[in-house]
């Protein structure tokens, strides 16, 4: 049987990404590092889990280009005049602005029966929903799967025990009104 994996996420990095693939029975994350890659599978049946929030130092990504666009922006602007000062301050205004537009960044973690792991399942938290609502409705169906197979599994188990039970049980007489 061959199992089939859809790319549901990538989450790039300083030194690496991480890919998410989900197949029909489990949830892949494939972290790069460098040239190292690193798997990791979770069995949809055996998870608890996916918990996504918002990044509390999110803050600092639009803070930092606007500090560091921004004193020498103001600099130029009082030493050489406004459009010099565009040039510098410009950059740094569309970054801040993009940072602010795309949200905080997100950090997640993944619960299963066996281990909780800290993995990046977005970049950003605005993303999340779409994500886990992919993963949700493979968990759902992946469950719906093994109730039935379990269910055929039992029912399979009754009819054999009733033919075992037929195959050793007398027969039985026929009573009838024999008046």
């Amino acid at each position: 049987m061959e199992t089939v994996f859809r790319k549901i996420s990538r989450v790039p990095r300083l030194f690496g990404t991480t890919r998410w693939y989900l197949s029909k029975d489990c949830l892949l994350a494939a972290k790069q590092v460098m040239y190292a890659v690193e798997y990791r599978r979770f069995y949809l049946r055996d998870l608890e889990s996916i918990v996504v929030w918002p990044s509390r130092t999110w803050w600092l990504r639009p803070v930092i280009p606007g500090v560091l666009f921004g004193i020498p922006g103001a600099l130029l602007w009082y030493w050489q005049g406004f459009p010099i000062a565009a040039i510098a301050f410009g950059p740094g205004l569309v970054w801040v602005l993009w940072e602010l537009v795309s949200g905080p960044t997100a950090k997640s973690r993944v619960r299963t029966t066996g281990t909780t792991v800290d993995l990046p399942l977005v970049n950003r938290s605005r993303r999340a929903r779409k994500v886990l609502a992919k993963i949700d409705e493979a968990v759902r169906s992946a469950r719906a799967l093994d109730q039935l197979a379990g269910a055929a599994a039992a029912s399979q188990a009754a009819q054999s025990n009733d033919e075992i039970d037929s195959q050793t049980a007398p027969a039985a007489v026929p009573t009838g009104d024999l008046t």
